[in-house]
């Protein structure tokens, strides 16, 4: 079964894009078939992913707009088994046509149903506001992973994202669930960011990973060299970490599919 994550928050710098792309280039690393879904019409993703966003003049705008397939637009990137549908600003012009159209929270949703059972993983980057946009990868997606940092307001935030995915579920996608909570650019030195981080594991329990993701020079340099960190500098405290959250989601879907008999 093919897992479909929304990487989402509404809150923006939380590290929603490093987790979609060094998340994915982690699982391709262990051989699996990944999918990112740029859908942030910055296309960072895109970018970091080793793709000119200026030069896919066909890219998931066309996709959702029923004039081009997602097979014949996302592209093979390094490591072997991942591809990114790539974003641009034409993504801007593309939320606007979207509101006009039936159906359109589902849009995403229905054009993934052509290539869904060719990939093990499809990471959504969202953009960093609830727009039509974030609304068409909930609708696609089984689970949300929700990258955030451990200050007070990102708790604030973390409630308002709770209460949008439980009315997508209510309204449009009954199979949505948080797959878990991500701590980024963490800090151990930082009291403030411990506090945080017991609430949050106290609060939500298992869907808090493990894996806690530090601050880290070479996850930041990466983007700018048009690579994900695992190939940038594979020995960096940022790669072992996003190679362990990859680890760590393997581990917890063999145990739901083991739990649901799958």
């Amino acid at each position: 079964m093919t897992r479909i994550f929304a990487v989402a928050n509404q809150k923006g710098g939380v590290g929603k894009t490093t987790t979609t792309v060094n998340l994915a280039a982690s699982l391709a690393a262990t051989r699996r078939k990944v999918l990112v879904i740029d859908l942030d019409p910055q296309g960072n993703a895109t970018m970091g992913c080793g793709v000119d966003k200026y030069a896919a003049e066909i890219n998931i705008c066309d996709v959702l707009l029923g004039e081009a397939a997602i097979s014949s637009t996302m592209q093979a990137v390094e490591p072997e088994g991942l591809f990114v549908l790539p974003s641009n600003s034409d993504l801007t012009a593309a939320e606007i046509e979207l509101i006009q159209m039936d159906e359109r929270e589902k849009q995403l949703s229905n054009a993934i149903a052509e290539v869904s059972d060719r990939f093990d993983y499809i990471l959504i980057d969202c953009p960093p506001t609830l727009n039509m946009l974030t609304i068409n990868a909930m609708a696609a997606a089984t689970g949300v992973i929700i990258p955030m940092q451990c200050e007070y307001y990102a708790l604030e935030g973390l409630s308002a994202l709770m209460e949008t995915i439980e009315k997508i579920r209510s309204t449009i996608n009954p199979e949505l669930e948080v797959e878990g909570l991500l701590r980024a650019m963490f800090d151990p030195r930082n009291r403030l960011a411990i506090d945080v981080s017991n609430e949050l594991e106290s609060h939500f329990g298992d869907k808090v990973y493990r894996t806690l993701i530090p601050r880290n020079v070479r996850l930041a340099e990466a983007p700018s060299y048009g690579m994900p960190v695992v190939l940038y500098d594979k020995s960096s405290r940022g790669a072992v970490a996003y190679l362990a959250l990859a680890g760590e989601i393997l581990r917890r879907n063999q145990d739901t599919l083991a739990a649901t008999g799958s």
